[in-house]
């Protein structure tokens, strides 16, 4: 017989904002499921990001059937889990964890496939020979990664910490051959932008608490697609001063909704609506701000 009852949380720093509780449990509630999404935030807890590995080992002794995991406990948790799936194998980060029914804790990544549906859906037609993203931290991994196996030819990866960039670049690189990535300095953003099909954005700047453009206004043009990952609000600067330029933009909420469709996939079995969840983003995305899920 079917299970009707689950209980899910998310493990994470400063997530109290998070729409993932809402998005969930909306969904399981049009499905006749009981559901219950309960945050778990370390610095409510006072807890080190360390303490990853035993907030899951008490979450699977609670009954939990899993977890959502979320900055800065991505790559830390990796080590407490008894497998992971080829996705988050390959990434190097895990942000769903399912309890199965022999106890084990498994690690996938639905950042990816996230990003990939989103970006299916929304830019269907747009060219992928040369793609720039900005920003290199999880995020970034997740869409970049999302961006390759969508077939892009050669993503260029900048971000403000080099270091970080070159280590994207290599891991890229390793997994889907190499040259199709490489890094790149803050610097050299206007004659890439001027010569680029797209540009993704990865990093906070857009939130509520981080205002503001990550590029200048003048090195975005209409013959350039922009996606953008932030998606608090969902309207932000740089989708706004994008679209009035001609751009093809996609918004940061496809990408919550398709992680978080995935995510209720693995923790039910059962199917999601992902339209319906789409609808639900917009109505709560407008009556709040805060961060990247």
């Amino acid at each position: 017989m079917a299970k009707d009852s689950y209980l899910v949380g998310l493990i994470g720093s400063g997530i109290g904002p998070s729409l993932s509780p809402a998005l969930h449990e909306r969904e399981a509630g049009r499905q006749g499921l009981r559901y219950l999404y309960r945050l778990i935030d370390i610095d409510v807890l006072g807890a080190p990001p360390e303490a990853v590995g035993e907030l899951v080992r008490g979450a699977r002794d609670l009954g939990f059937d899993g977890l959502n995991i979320t900055h800065p406990c991505k790559q830390l948790v990796i080590e407490h889990l008894d497998a992971l799936s080829p996705q988050a194998e390959a990434l190097g980060a895990v942000n769903t964890v399912v309890f199965e029914a022999d106890g084990r804790a498994v690690g996938h990544n639905t950042d990816v496939t996230g990003f990939a549906a989103s970006f299916a859906r929304g830019l269907r037609d747009a060219s992928l020979e040369s793609v720039v993203q900005l920003g290199a931290g999880g995020a970034g991994a997740a869409v970049a990664h999302a961006t390759l196996t969508l077939g892009a030819e050669r993503v260029t990866v900048v971000d403000a910490l080099a270091d970080r960039a070159v280590d994207l670049a290599g891991s890229l690189n390793r997994h889907f051959g190499a040259g199709r990535a490489v890094a790149a300095g803050l610097d050299r953003l206007p004659e890439l932008l001027a010569g680029a099909d797209g540009l993704v954005h990865a990093t906070p700047t857009g939130m509520a608490v981080h205002p503001g453009l990550p590029v200048p206004a003048e090195l975005l043009h209409a013959g350039l697609w922009v996606a953008e990952v932030v998606y608090r609000p969902l309207e932000t600067e740089l989708v706004r001063t994008a679209r009035a330029l001609g751009c093809a933009v996609l918004d940061g909420g496809g990408m919550a909704v398709f992680q978080a469709a995935d995510a209720f996939r693995l923790f039910t079995g059962r199917e999601p609506d992902a339209v319906r969840m789409l609808a639900d983003i917009g109505e709560l995305a407008e009556s709040s701000a805060g961060q990247v899920v």
